[in-house]
C-alpha cells in the first residue's frame, strides 16, 4: 500500500513512534523457530498405541503442531501488559508460596484407525462430547507410572484402570491422535464391569482455535484442554517448553476469561484469579543456577506463561509422570509466587471464538 510522506516531528514524537513500531513488530505467537522445527521434523509412522514415556512418542510429539500458531497456548506473553490487580491476585494465591510441579498428566498416542469404543458419562453428560472414542487397552490413568512406584502391593496398569465406585481423585485420561490432530480427555476415567466410564468427556480439534461452549466444563474445571499445557520430556531435552502451561490454585473466583469457558467457585472477591487467568514469570527473574530441565520450564513461563486451569495445590504446574525426567522439586521451589505477575491479553492478540 502507498504511504503519504510523514510531516516533520519532534524528537520526542519520533521516539514514541519508534517504540510503537518495535512493539508491533514483536510476535504474538511462538514464531518461526518453533514452527520451522515442527515442520522440518518428519512425522514418524504410528500403527499402534504408544505410551508418552517412550522415544517413539517423543519423536511424534516433536513433529506435531498443537493448535494453530495464533492459538492462546502458543501466544508469546513476555511483553503483555500487567493486570491492574496483579499484586492482589498473586497475594491471594500466596506471594511467599513456592512453585511446585505435579507428575500427573499421562497420555497415550493412537493411530488414526484406532478402534472406537463407548464410554458411559456419569457426571456431566450435558457438558460432554459424544462418543465413541479411540481408547486403547493401555490408556494410562493420571499419575501412571510414577505415582504408583513403590506401592505395596505393586499394581499393574490394568488394576489402576479399574474405576472406583466412589471419587478417589480426578483420574484424568488423555488420548491423542497425532495424525488426525484430535485430542480426547476424560475426568474420573476407568474401567467397570460394563466397560469404560468417566465423569466427563471432551474432544478438541488441535487444528482449530475452537473453544468449548460458554459455561461448559472439560476434563479440567476451566473448560481448557490439558494435553497442550503439560510439560513433556522431549521439550525438556530441547531446553524450552514452547507453550503456555497449566497451573492449579486453591481458591478461584466465580468467573472465567478466554480461553477458559467455565468457573468452579462461589467466591466473588476480585482479588482471586478467574479460571483462564494468565500469569507469567517476570522477565527479570534470574535463571542462572537452575538445572537445564528447570530452566526449560522457567523460560517457557517467561515467554508463554501459564493458565489457571483447576482448583488444587497453589502454584502447581503439570508435568508428565515420566521416569526419565529428573526430580525438580528442590529447584522449582526456589521460585516464589511473588516472582509471577498476572497479564492482560492485548486487543491485537485476542482471538474470536
Amino acid at each position: 500500500m502507498l504511504l503519504r510522506p510523514l510531516m516533520p516531528r519532534s524528537p520526542g514524537a519520533t521516539a514514541v513512534l519508534t517504540v510503537l513500531l518495535i512493539q508491533l513488530a514483536k510476535p504474538i505467537f511462538s514464531g518461526d523457530a518453533r514452527l520451522d522445527r515442527v515442520h522440518r521434523a518428519p512425522m514418524p509412522n504410528i500403527d499402534h498405541p504408544l505410551m508418552f514415556d517412550t522415544p517413539q512418542a517423543d519423536a511424534i510429539c516433536s513433529a506435531m503442531e498443537v493448535f494453530p500458531p495464533d492459538n492462546a497456548f502458543n501466544q508469546v506473553v513476555e511483553d503483555w501488559p500487567v493486570h491492574a490487580n496483579s499484586k492482589q491476585i498473586v497475594a491471594s494465591i500466596g506471594a511467599d508460596k513456592p512453585l511446585r510441579y505435579n507428575t500427573d498428566m499421562a497420555f497415550v498416542l493412537v493411530p488414526p484407525d484406532q478402534k472406537r469404543v463407548p464410554v458411559k458419562i456419569v457426571d456431566y453428560p450435558n457438558e460432554s462430547d459424544p462418543g465413541p472414542f479411540p481408547i486403547p487397552d493401555n490408556v494410562p490413568i493420571e499419575g501412571w507410572p510414577i505415582d504408583y512406584d513403590g506401592k505395596s502391593p505393586k499394581l499393574t496398569l490394568t488394576q489402576v484402570q479399574r474405576r472406583p465406585e466412589n471419587y478417589q481423585g480426578d483420574r484424568h485420561a488423555i488420548v491423542v491422535d497425532p495424525v488426525k490432530g484430535m485430542l480426547y480427555e476424560f475426568f474420573t476415567f476407568g474401567r467397570t464391569s460394563q466397560g469404560w466410564a468417566a465423569g466427563q468427556a471432551s474432544v478438541f480439534d488441535l487444528k482449530t482455535n475452537k473453544l468449548r461452549p460458554d459455561g461448559w466444563t472439560s476434563a479440567d474445571a476451566a473448560g481448557l484442554p490439558i494435553f497442550p499445557a503439560v510439560i513433556r520430556f522431549d521439550e525438556l531435552q530441547r531446553q524450552m517448553v514452547e507453550h503456555a502451561m497449566r497451573v492449579t490454585v486453591r481458591r478461584t473466583r466465580k468467573a472465567y476469561v478466554a480461553p477458559a469457558t467455565h468457573f468452579a467457585s462461589r467466591l466473588t472477591d476480585e482479588d482471586l484469579p478467574r479460571m483462564g487467568e494468565r500469569l507469567r514469570l517476570r522477565k527479570d527473574f534470574d535463571l542462572s543456577g537452575f538445572p537445564p530441565e528447570a530452566r526449560a520450564i522457567l523460560r517457557g513461563l517467561q515467554k508463554y506463561g501459564m493458565f489457571v486451569a483447576d482448583n488444587g495445590l497453589d502454584w502447581a504446574i503439570s508435568c508428565t509422570p515420566d521416569p526419565r525426567i529428573p526430580p525438580l522439586h528442590d529447584a522449582l521451589r526456589k521460585v516464589k509466587g511473588s516472582d509471577f505477575e498476572v497479564v492482560v491479553t492485548p486487543a491485537a492478540s485476542q482471538r474470536p471464538k
